[in-house]
């Protein structure tokens, strides 16, 4: 709606000029000489349009809304982190740094959406979303922080299916109380199938290590993880290709023929050109990430300032702090009744995490040397096989209200007082497959 009145403008602007420089030239030059004298003002005033377009989107994008005034903690705390030693600090005014950041991700993901439609703009909203977490896992790797890579990509699933699910939920039936919100029930189903597989995949190699039942000890567990991992990746590309491509219709919003009286509304919304929205998501994405190292830097300090493990920190505040950018999208759509982009950031970024970014981490710690697995251990994997399943039942109906909402908050309450109950052992935090498998089982090291 912006372009269409700059262009309005322009061509305003355009026709006062044309006089002046005719009336100019008719006096020293031939009647005929002014055309060429056209073409100066009119380049000027393209210029002139695109400076002015570039001043608003920024007023848009990071003046316009009030929760912008929390932008400047994300440079105080990368001063704090080299003025001082308080990582306390450093962890707390990052974490008010990035809130603002996820936010305008979610704006940004929702004008791009306006273009591509709700399956790709859930999917594009998931894939900046999670573009944090792979670079967090990716440094961690780097460190051989093993176990916080795991437990942080755990983390963010759960946080995913329960916490910005469930708050969607809540949120948009608050709103809309007066209606039963629907989504589309079939695209769930074959997210909660997904998941159950990503379970699957994570499951044995954990069954296989605490049965004692390797062919060979300390090595069985990483090369089915190694190889489970490229199938979960192979499963997660076809089904990219059969929801973008070859089921689209099947998959579409059920509520779309109740939205054409609707789109004049949704077309004053629209405050970015596509492509103005993109540059803004890779902006965002890459200052969030920079953030994020600073963030999982101060980790140990903060834990111990907080008197927290770094295993809370790292299942419970870190993924809150990753999936802002979802949780601020996802309770967005689902306020304005589009409850299918909300599963697709929701559930979808579940998904995605699930069967790319893990399988991901495992395959980029084995081209770096570094023993990745999907032992998860025990307890983190039956909280996400329990998770996934609580989950599928909610959404099995295709039906949405705030008691949803509540039931999933309430069980995420339920997992994080576990996990804050839950003491890893120490040496499984940076150890791999070879040091949890050569004769050191995890009872061992808790003896």
């Amino acid at each position: 709606m912006g372009s269409v009145s700059g262009e309005e403008k322009m061509d305003l602007d355009f026709d006062e000029e044309i006089p002046l420089s005719a009336t100019s030239s008719a006096s020293k030059v031939h009647p005929f000489s002014f055309e060429p004298r056209v073409a100066l003002p009119k380049s000027s005033i393209l210029n002139l349009l695109r400076t002015r377009r570039i001043s608003r989107s920024i007023y848009v994008v990071l003046i316009k809304a009030k929760i912008n005034a929390l932008l400047p903690f994300g440079p105080l705390a990368i001063l704090l982190h080299y003025l001082t030693g308080k990582h306390g600090w450093v962890f707390f005014f990052t974490l008010l740094g990035i809130t603002p950041l996820a936010e305008r991700l979610g704006y940004a993901t929702e004008q791009l959406a306006f273009y591509t439609g709700p399956t790709v703009g859930g999917l594009l909203n998931a894939t900046f979303g999670n573009a944090t977490e792979m670079i967090i896992s990716i440094y961690a790797l780097k460190s051989d922080m093993i176990r916080v890579v795991q437990q942080s990509l755990l983390g963010s699933i759960l946080s995913n299916m329960l916490l910005v699910l469930g708050c969607a939920f809540f949120t948009g039936g608050i709103v809309h109380h007066q209606k039963i919100q629907v989504f589309n029930k079939a695209a769930a189903v074959v997210n909660s199938g997904l998941l159950l597989m990503a379970v699957m995949g994570i499951l044995f190699p954990a069954v296989l290590h605490f049965t004692h039942s390797e062919v060979h000890l300390g090595k069985s567990v990483l090369s089915l993880s190694r190889f489970s991992s490229c199938i979960m990746l192979v499963a997660y590309a076809s089904y990219l290709f059969f929801q973008l491509k070859s089921q689209q219709n099947s998959y579409s919003p059920v509520n779309e023929e109740g939205d054409t009286s609707e789109n004049s509304d949704e077309e004053e919304e629209i405050e970015l050109t596509q492509w103005e929205a993109i540059i803004w998501l890779a902006i965002l994405t890459a200052w969030v990430s920079v953030l994020s190292g600073y963030l999982v830097d101060a980790i140990e300090g903060a834990s111990e300032s907080l008197n927290m493990s770094v295993a809370f920190i790292s299942v419970i505040l870190l993924p809150i702090v990753g999936n802002a950018a979802e949780h601020a999208s996802a309770i967005m759509f689902a306020v304005k009744d589009k409850l299918d982009i909300t599963i697709g950031v929701a559930v979808g970024s579940s998904t995605q995490i699930s069967m790319f970014v893990i399988p991901f981490c495992v395959v980029v710690g084995w081209c770096m040397g570094k023993e990745m697995d999907l032992n998860f251990q025990l307890f983190e994997t039956a909280t996400l096989f329990i998770t996934v399943l609580v989950v599928a039942f909610m959404m099995q109906e295709g039906t949405s209200n705030y008691f949803k909402g509540l039931m999933l908050i309430l069980c995420y309450l339920i997992v994080a007082a576990s996990f804050f109950v839950h003491v890893d052992p120490k040496s499984e935090l940076t150890a791999g497959p070879s040091h949890r498998g050569k004769g050191e089982g995890v009872r061992k090291t808790k003896v």
